[in-house]
Formats: structure tokens, sequence, C-alpha cells
């Protein structure tokens, strides 16, 4: 299973800035996601996924949970 991590607020407005998006931007993932289910997490928290990749070493993706 890749790994799941909840960005902090601090961490949130930087990934915005980098990317130059909103939270409405982003791509979803549902509070009731089963790994969403194992964590802490509330509809507005931004999530970073992180897998591995042949191709790039690892790839990072960014959701923000909703309801």
């Amino acid at each position: 299973m890749p790994k799941h991590e909840i960005l902090s607020d601090k961490e949130k407005k930087e990934v915005m800035a980098k990317f130059d998006v909103n939270e409405s931007q982003l791509p979803k993932i549902s509070i009731s996601d089963p790994v969403m289910e194992t964590m802490d997490a509330s509809p507005g928290d931004i999530v970073r996924i992180t897998r591995n990749s042949k191709t790039a070493g690892k790839a990072v993706y960014y959701r923000v949970v909703v309801k």
C-alpha cells in the first residue's frame, strides 16, 4: 500500500502555492475510503500519497479529503 500522510497547514499552503492551485482543483479522496478510515483525516485535509515507481523512483500525488 502506498504511504499516505496528512499535510500540516504550512505544508498545505506550500503545495497549493507550488502548483498554483486551490483545494477545489485537487483530485479528491473520500473520507470513507478504507485508507482514510484508518487515519484521523477530516474533510478539507490534503493527503500526500507516495508510491514507488519503476520509471521515476517514487511518485507523489496529492488528494483533498471530501465527504
